[in-house]
């Protein structure tokens, strides 16, 4: 190694200008190593904080890896896998924890430590000695002025003897302080560069000696291990790319659809409609009362569950039961001048929730798919069939007509017979059970109107006063009114009627019932015209609420059955015994939903038809209006004022829906 640059110590006494200029090379140098040593063990203590830094992680990291497996992971299904080798990591890094904390402790003796001593001893030491030689020189250049100034004359002998003692201990003192400054001078140079050698030498020496433990400890039984996981990795990461590749075309593909998926009710003219549907979801929005008087809509997600209507918040785990389908029906209605809005209806005729879908077609579907639900339909054994089956049933043994003006000309069609009167096709294949062949002819077409056309209805009513479309004048009926023993009105919807070829039992009116219901749903009839249907001891008569118009009217001895619905108590049903023109007779199921319990308007009819059979004899009709409370004015009184339960009369020339 080369020489150091050193001062000379017998110069030190004579204390030369040239040896204070060498001097000052030497302090300044002295003042430079003191300002690098600091920075050199800021960086030192940074690295051995990293490394206890790196002790803590690892063992967090340990403790992290055991974590996986108590997370419970919604869908943590497969990753047993994956647990077992991350207890394995953890172990693995357990044993370097160890090693760590080793490089750790070994940083802190031989790199940190030995610049800390070098700091503390050797540079403060010269700095320490720098300030007792400039006292001393201080000291001496005192004494030396203080000498200068003794004057010439003998009588201050023992004056200039003091003085000079004062200098010969200043110079003393001088010189002993700059020969221990000087040999620390010297001295540094040598120690600094053990110093700046020394800490990296432990530095390496440590690091050296973790990965030589880590290799002899992990080299040869991980490298199994390590592979597997490699292998394992690489696998996983070729199934990413996969389906990342998969997902990229199911991606161009979603998007590259026609722009009507994206727009609601986008084929209003023609949907293509699932009838069949056993289970149904999507979004509807339902109508939620605030107030009185005041509603709010929200959009929900709905799905059906078995016979079960859910409704799931958007951010909720599960559903919750809305409505049980089960026995219920649904019609369509106006709601607040929105689209596509219906109700469903409960078994007892209570109204039930109204909901409103985003498209004609979603509305549709939604209103079959509950129509097939409340049949029970998904407790067979295959649900699917079942409904395709019921409704191409229905759609084979009906075909609606629009006008009860335009009747049938024959009960029972040939095959692939069209009436071009009325412009309806009778379907050329049968359809039901035996039983209900038997009590109507399959393919018998269905009415859903009894409104009169409106130029019908002008022609019959031109002139001074209103005429009945029907022949019958007002006065001639308000007397009726007032010649008949009972009268009692209901409110009433037509639903539809039928020819039956038998009334020999009310099943004839449940069969009717079906197959107006089934077509109503097949066909998207939802609208029904609402009646007033006066029950009178003489006649049935179905009023318009809006002009008192008798719209129809059946005398009371033609009706021959009559039932309300065994589940549906608001369905309401009769058959009307009719002699045509050419002297044939007929039968004709007409079908109606109530605002009240169909079993009280059979109880009214019933009563009309015992008043009809009393009165042929005096007593039985006494012993009859003994056994039924009467009126003020002596008629007979079925209900009290509130005859109407169920639901109020409607406004006059209101529509509901079905």
């Amino acid at each position: 190694m080369p020489a150091v640059d050193k001062l000379l110590l017998e110069e030190a006494l004579q204390d030369s200008p040239q040896t204070r200029s060498l001097l000052s090379v030497f302090e300044e140098d002295a003042g430079t190593l003191t300002e690098y040593t600091n920075q050199l063990l800021q960086a030192m203590q940074r690295v051995y904080g990293a490394q206890n830094e790196m002790c803590l992680a690892t063992q967090q990291l340990s403790k992290q890896l055991l974590a996986y497996e108590k997370q419970h992971f919604a869908l943590g299904k497969g990753d047993e896998e994956v647990i077992s080798t991350l207890h394995y990591f953890s172990k693995v890094v357990d044993e370097l924890n160890i090693l760590h904390s080793e490089l750790a402790k070994q940083l802190a003796d031989t790199m940190v430590l030995p610049i800390i001593q070098f700091r503390e001893k050797d540079l403060t030491e010269v700095s320490t000695l720098k300030d007792l030689f400039g006292l001393a020189s201080n000291e001496h250049d005192v004494s030396m002025a203080k000498y200068s100034r003794l004057p010439k004359r003998k009588e201050n002998e023992k004056l200039k003897a003091e003085v000079a003692k004062e200098v010969a201990n200043a110079r003393r003192k001088q010189h002993l302080s700059s020969l221990q400054y000087y040999c620390a001078l010297n001295a540094l140079q040598y120690r600094k560069r053990v110093a700046m050698m020394e800490p990296m030498l432990g530095y390496t020496q440590g690091q050296i000696n973790f990965f030589k433990k880590g290799a002899e400890m992990f080299s040869k039984r991980m490298d199994n291990f390590l592979s597997s996981v490699s292998d394992m990795v690489q696998s996983i990461q070729g199934e990413l790319d996969a389906e990342a590749e998969a997902m990229r075309v199911s991606q161009q593909d979603l998007i590259s659809v026609n722009e009507s998926v994206y727009t609601p009710d986008s084929d209003v003219t023609s949907p293509a409609i699932n009838r069949n549907l056993i289970q149904k979801a999507g979004y509807l929005n339902l109508r939620n009362k605030t107030g009185l008087v005041t509603t709010t809509w929200e959009r929900l997600y709905f799905f059906t569950q078995g016979g079960n209507l859910m409704c799931q918040p958007r951010g909720a785990v599960a559903g919750g039961l809305i409505q049980d389908l089960d026995n219920c029906s649904v019609m369509a209605v106006d709601c607040e001048d929105r689209r596509y809005c219906f109700q469903i209806t409960t078994p007892t005729g209570k109204p039930g929730i109204t909901l409103q879908a985003e498209s004609k077609k979603e509305y549709e579907e939604w209103i079959c798919a509950i129509n097939n639900i409340s049949r029970q339909i998904y407790l067979t054994d295959n649900p699917e069939a079942a409904a395709i089956k019921l409704n191409q049933t229905a759609l084979q043994a009906v075909t609606p007509i629009t006008s009860f003006g335009k009747k049938h000309e024959v009960h029972h069609p040939s095959q692939n017979v069209k009436n071009t009167a009325n412009d309806k096709i009778v379907p050329n294949e049968t359809a039901g059970i035996q039983d209900s062949t038997q009590l109507i002819a399959p393919g018998t077409p269905i009415q859903f109107d009894i409104v009169l056309p409106a130029t019908e209805f002008l022609d019959q009513n031109r002139g001074g006063r209103r005429a009945n479309p029907f022949g019958e004048s007002e006065d001639s009926s308000k007397d009726e009114e007032e010649d008949s023993l009972l009268q009692q009105m209901f409110v009433v919807r037509f639903l539809g009627s039928m020819a039956v070829q038998s009334d020999d039992t009310s099943e004839v009116i449940y069969e009717a019932m079906r197959q107006v219901l089934a077509a109503r749903a097949i066909h998207n009839i939802f609208r029904m015209t609402e009646s007033h249907l006066m029950v009178t001891s003489k006649n049935l008569r179905l009023i318009d609420p809006q002009t008192q118009v008798t719209r129809t009217s059946f005398e009371l001895a033609s009706v021959t059955q009559f039932a309300a619905h065994q589940d549906n108590k608001r369905l309401i049903g009769f058959v009307v015994h009719l002699s045509e023109t050419l002297g044939e007779e007929s039968m004709s199921a007409y079908i109606f939903e109530s605002n009240t319990e169909g079993e009280k308007i059979c109880y009214a009819i019933s009563l009309g038809k015992e008043i009809i059979e009393a009165q042929k004899d005096p007593e039985a009709l006494a012993q009859l209006m003994k056994s039924v409370a009467l009126t003020n004015d002596g008629k007979f009184m079925l209900l009290n004022d509130q005859s109407e339960e169920d639901g109020t009369i409607h406004e006059e020339g209101e529509e509901s829906e079905a």
